[in-house]
């Protein structure tokens, strides 16, 4: 059975954000969400597993992730062998930020690096040397001038190149726009109707065009097919019922709409290279609410 941590942060209403400092030998702490931004600074790791969403990799002796509201995610010791890991935390309310403040101008890449973070993005090595020591800092600091620094931290990496984001953006149901309201109604969809069969006709007949048309069309703004996007689609509900069920492989392979389990299995394992069982096993133990 996959067990999901639910965390409740310490944060209270009348915070603005939280941070932990620790020097550990381990990473102890089970796969979990919570409704607060992390910001999360790891150093001297290496050959620790991060597990976000969907996504599993194996970082080095620099790692600075910012995980999104709900986004399930942990590290894991691994292969680490190391005897002094840097950890420095950040966690922060989803309206840390007011709405309304984020539409000004001089906000829009803090906006649309909180809007990424759904899916969490892990940030280049250039920029982590450029901002570490200044996270570090943060915990030295108090009052007024913490939150301006936060802030001001947050801006900078929202401009920083080579943001890469982990998981799929299936799992993290963000929404799909690609700029075409035709794009966003058939995602829409087919992410509600995914457990059903879906042919092009009906999809193509939903956004008022021939299957030709719409398949030119769908290849053309995602650089996916019709199918490919329903398989990540699928894929995407799959994984979340496999980390969050007790239901067997078979189940939520028919459930997530996929009829033939070998076929499920070996698109399973292509796209996120291991089989739907072994992906299961990466997310063990117990649940509880902190």
């Amino acid at each position: 059975m996959i067990h999901l941590y639910h965390e409740v942060t310490p944060l209270t209403p009348y915070d603005c954000f939280t941070i932990f400092e620790r020097f550990k030998t381990d990473f102890n702490f089970p796969f979990h969400y919570h409704e607060e931004f992390e910001l999360n600074l790891i150093l001297n790791a290496s050959n620790a597993k991060r597990v976000i969403g969907d996504h599993s990799g194996v970082i080095g002796d620099y790692e600075l992730v910012l995980v999104g509201s709900n986004l399930p995610h942990a590290w894991f010791t691994h292969q680490c062998k190391s005897e002094q890991i840097h950890e420095v935390t950040i966690q922060f309310h989803r309206d840390f930020l007011d709405a309304k403040f984020l539409q000004r101008n001089q906000l829009v890449f803090i906006k649309n690096m909180l809007e990424q973070s759904s899916r969490g993005i892990s940030f280049s090595k250039e920029t982590i040397m450029a901002i570490k020591d200044r996270l570090i800092n943060l915990t030295r600091k108090s009052g007024f001038d913490s939150v301006l620094e936060l802030m001001s931290i947050l801006h900078d990496l929202s401009i920083s190149r080579n943001i890469q984001a982990l998981s799929t953006s299936s799992f993290a149901q963000e929404q799909h726009s690609y700029n075409s309201r035709r794009i966003r109604k058939a995602f829409e969809y087919m992410q509600v109707n995914c457990e059903r069969e879906i042919t092009l006709k009906e999809v193509a007949d939903l956004v008022g065009m021939t299957e030709v048309s719409f398949c030119r069309f769908i290849k053309k703004r995602t650089g996916k097919t019709f199918v490919e996007s329903l398989n990540q689609i699928r894929l995407g509900y799959a994984c979340r019922m496999l980390i969050d069920s007790t239901q067997s492989i078979a189940e939520i392979s028919y459930k997530c709409g996929f009829n033939n389990l070998s076929y499920f299995n070996r698109l399973f394992k292509k796209q996120k290279g291991c089989t739907p069982k072994k992906f299961r096993e990466n997310f063990s133990g117990t649940r509880a609410f902190i």
